[in-house]
């Protein structure tokens, strides 16, 4: 939630201790850890009603379901695209292979000398 590191938290400790004094300061941490408590804790309540609310998971859910379909289909035009070029291909090797053996390789005749 808050993006503090340790610098930060231990310049805040410091500066705390200074203004506070070692009597308070330890009071002070516990109150204000509660009250931070409190807060993260009413951020994820609120959070969660609202994604309760829009239906945010359905949606999420919905969403990715639709784009592996569209995903699916694309991928099967191509399959039958590639299809159709390797059917197109065996014919024409067929009828080659049809022309080939419908020549029959006529002997060279040899005039006998």
């Amino acid at each position: 939630m808050f993006d503090i590191g340790f610098i930060e938290m231990l310049l805040v400790a410091v500066v705390g201790l200074l203004v506070l004094g070692p009597e308070r300061l330890p009071e002070a941490i516990r109150t204000s850890s509660k009250w931070l408590a409190k807060l993260k804790r009413g951020y994820n309540e609120i959070k969660a009603d609202v994604e309760r609310e829009l239906g945010t998971d359905e949606l999420r859910t919905q969403l990715h379901s639709e784009s592996i379909t569209k995903r699916f289909e694309k991928d099967k035009q191509q399959l039958e695209a590639l299809d159709q070029q390797a059917q197109s291909a065996n014919i024409q090797l067929l009828d080659s292979l049809a022309l080939f053996e419908e020549k029959p390789s006529q002997p060279d005749s040899f005039d006998g000398d």
